[in-house]
């Protein structure tokens, strides 16, 4: 009895602790983006991609490109991420206006907008930094600089300077951010704050990926020595060095020894300084594991050079990563032997009720019970999750098709991506309803997350059909590639280029109708299997 009470009492701890949270307020360890320069990649993609780990809108859009009259203005706004669906304003308000351009371009609209019909892609990690350099009176939120700069620009460089250019006028009212930005040709890693309280303004510095090298950034301010110098690659904002030596982040002697990171990230709850996480660590590692690695130290390499080139399908199943088999494993003390019938060798398999993404209160029971059961490590993929994109820009072929995003809903390691291109004009009407503000039948997040909620409840004994199904549709999308970028010239050719797009909206909606499918029929399953109770 005592047991039982002392896990609801766990429960009801953990539920008010979700409830006192601000929905407004970003989760520092919410977010994992992994940089593959053109000549690190298996094909010559440039790729950038983004886990939204977190609560933030999984309602998606395509937004069309536009032409203005002469003095049109645009509305900046916060709390766009929070709403339910397109058009819904009830979580917003407006931060202010700047003018608007006469033409924009078309763009895959997400909670952090995230690539353009000009294979211009972003990726987005929050880095959080010293608190004081927040400054709420800015204009811009992150995810508004990455709508704007879409809107407008077709390369990374451009990108990043125009971020710079609105920063230093409107101001930055964001937390630390940082943006991975790709384009045909390279991708940099774009890492901004705010610039105090009594400052509306901002300061930000810019790093290129090499092109034979891929960098990572998972909730940790990364970019260290900056060489303005060497204009391929750093740039800066013009207050840099003298914002830190103002407000006593940096002694102002010597820039060779300045460090952006500690500058701005500031030192964690310990006092000591770090530039990388488990995660940044995991995936330097298991793409260069000849090189030696240290966690003990205080920062990596900004970039390295992998051991073979890495292709999307690689990106895509690190990201789906929860540390299996190694140190970092959270299930590695709850292994059971199967029992099996026959002569068939006995494995030693995962328990069937835990799962990598057991909750605090789960890990504590278990821990109550065996103590050093279990140790609670920040895993790659994670069951919060809104949704997550990798970007491949691809320069040896036309921008529509060039571009393309493979999207998911829920959870990266269970679920299924979608090819969606630059050229693709609409999206399923499912994929634009909003699924992490209240259970929706017709969001096509719960589509998914109903079979992955049901599966990782026996993770054991279900995880075999979300893996199959989840590797299915990337086999599928990238092994049709070359048929859709061929049917897609055709097209142009003979009936042009709406015709083309055509296709190619039809091609990723049909995509997205195949996999809900899929997991639907999961979903019945596992409510069959286990209708007996779990």
């Amino acid at each position: 009895m005592k047991f039982i009470k002392a896990l609801l009492l766990l429960g009801i701890l953990f539920s008010q602790q979700l409830q006192a949270q601000n929905v407004n307020q970003k989760d520092p360890e919410s977010c994992t983006s992994i940089m593959v320069g053109k000549k690190a990649s298996t094909d010559g993609s440039v790729i950038t991609s983004h886990t939204c780990d977190s609560w933030y809108r999984t309602w998606a859009t395509i937004e069309p490109a536009k032409d203005y009259p002469n003095d049109t203005i645009m509305t900046i706004y916060d709390g766009l991420m929070h709403t339910e669906f397109d058009k819904d304003m009830s979580n917003t308000t407006v931060k202010g206006t700047i003018p608007q351009v006469k033409h924009t371009y078309m763009f895959f609209n997400t909670s952090y907008p995230c690539m353009n019909e000009k294979q211009l892609g972003i990726g987005e990690t929050t880095i959080s930094g010293r608190r004081e350099l927040q400054n709420p009176k800015g204009m811009f939120m992150i995810e508004e600089l990455e709508r704007v700069a879409l809107q407008r620009c077709t390369t990374a460089r451009e990108a990043i300077k125009l971020m710079g250019e609105l920063v230093k006028q409107y101001g930055y009212a964001d937390s630390g951010e940082c943006l991975t930005i790709a384009d045909p040709n390279e991708v940099w890693q774009f890492e901004v704050f705010g610039e105090g309280k009594d400052k509306i303004g901002g300061v930000w510095a810019a790093q290129r990926i090499p092109d034979d090298e891929i960098g990572v950034s998972a909730n940790i301010p990364r970019i260290s020595n900056i060489d303005l110098n060497n204009k391929d690659y750093f740039m800066a904002s013009d207050n840099v060095y003298e914002v830190a030596k103002k407000l006593g982040y940096w002694d102002g002697k010597n820039k060779k020894d300045f460090k952006f990171y500690k500058a701005y990230g500031g030192p964690s709850r310990d006092g000591k300084y770090k530039a990388f996480s488990v995660r940044e660590f995991f995936i330097f590692k298991s793409f260069a594991p000849s090189r030696e690695w240290n966690y003990d130290v205080e920062e990596l390499p900004f970039s390295v050079k992998p051991e073979k080139k890495i292709s999307a399908e690689d990106v895509m199943n690190m990201l789906a990563q929860y540390y299996e088999g190694t140190e970092y494993d959270v299930t590695r003390n709850l292994k059971v032997a199967q029992r099996v019938r026959g002569s068939e060798k006995v494995d030693s398999i995962i328990s069937p009720v835990a799962n990598p993404w057991m909750r605090p209160e789960v890990i504590s029971m278990l821990n109550g019970i065996k103590e050093g059961a279990v140790k609670s490590v920040r895993n790659i993929a994670v069951p919060q999750c809104a949704y997550s994109t990798v970007i491949q820009c691809r320069s040896w072929l036309p921008d529509d098709i060039g571009g393309v995003v493979w999207f998911c809903l829920d959870n990266p390691g269970q679920s299924p991506r979608i090819p969606v291109f630059s050229g693709t004009t609409d999206l399923p009407v499912s994929y634009k309803i909003c699924g992490n503000h209240r259970k929706r039948d017709d969001s096509a997040l719960w589509h998914y997350r109903e079979a992955n909620k049901l599966a990782a409840v026996k993770w054991g004994a279900s995880r075999k059909p979300i893996e199959e199904g989840r590797q299915y549709f990337i086999e599928k999308g990238l092994s049709e590639l070359p048929f859709v970028e061929n049917r897609y010239k055709e097209l142009v050719e003979k009936k042009g280029v709406e015709a083309a797009r055509a296709f190619l909206t039809n091609y990723t909606k049909d995509m997205a109708g195949a996999a809900i499918i899929r997991w639907d029929e999961m979903t019945a399953k596992y409510w069959n299997d286990y209708r007996f109770g779990f």
